[in-house]
C-alpha cells in the first residue's frame, strides 16, 4: 500500500526531532547523543525540505530530508517510526525523495551512510545506489555533534536520476 507524503513545515519541527531520534536509536551503541536537534531541523527546513508521512495515530510515520546541491540531489535522514517499520514506508519515502529531487532538476542522487550500518548500505545498493567514495566521519560540514564510540567512516553512495 503506497503512502502519501507532504512537505513538512516549521510546525512539524518538534515531531521531526522525535521521529528521527527514535528511528536512529539503533545507532546508540555506535555514536553518542541524539541524531538531530530542533535547531538543526529548523536549519535544514531553510536549506531543503523534509518530506513527511503523517500517522493516523498522531505524530509522524516517516520522513526523509532532501536538498538540491547544484546538479546533485542529496537525501538523508530516512526515518520510519519504530512501530511502522517493515511495511514498505522506507521504500515509499525513497521514491518520494527521488521524485522531489528529479523535479528540482537533479541528475544524480547522493546519500551518506555510516560504515557501521552494513544492513543500510546493502538496502541502498538494492535500490540502485553504488559506492562512489569513502569520507572520514569528521568530513561532515559542520562536523557532527555526535562522536563515534568505535571507528567508522561514511560511505558516499550515488544513483543516476534516469
Amino acid at each position: 500500500m503506497p503512502f502519501t507524503c507532504r512537505n513538512a513545515t516549521l510546525a512539524d519541527a518538534e515531531a521531526l526531532v522525535v521521529l528521527v531520534n527514535d528511528a536512529f536509536q539503533i545507532e546508540a551503541d555506535m555514536l553518542t547523543g541524539d541524531r538531530i536537534g530542533l535547531r538543526e531541523v529548523r536549519e535544514r527546513l531553510e536549506r531543503g525540505a523534509f518530506l513527511v508521512c503523517d500517522a493516523d495515530r498522531g505524530g509522524l510515520d516517516g520522513c526523509v530530508y532532501v536538498e538540491r546541491r547544484g546538479e546533485t540531489g542529496y537525501l538523508g535522514l530516512v526515518s520510519v517510526a519504530t512501530v511502522r517499520q517493515s511495511i514498505g514506508l522506507g521504500r515509499d519515502l525513497m521514491a518520494a525523495a527521488e521524485s522531489w529531487l528529479r523535479e528540482a532538476g537533479c541528475g544524480v542522487f547522493q546519500l551518506w551512510v555510516l560504515s557501521t550500518r552494513p544492513e543500510l548500505s546493502a538496502w541502498y545498493r538494492r535500490m540502485g545506489y553504488r559506492l562512489v567514495r569513502i569520507e572520514p566521519f569528521e568530513a561532515v560540514n559542520p562536523p557532527p555533534t555526535r562522536r563515534p564510540l568505535r571507528p567508522c567512516h561514511f560511505l558516499v553512495m550515488e544513483r543516476d536520476a534516469g
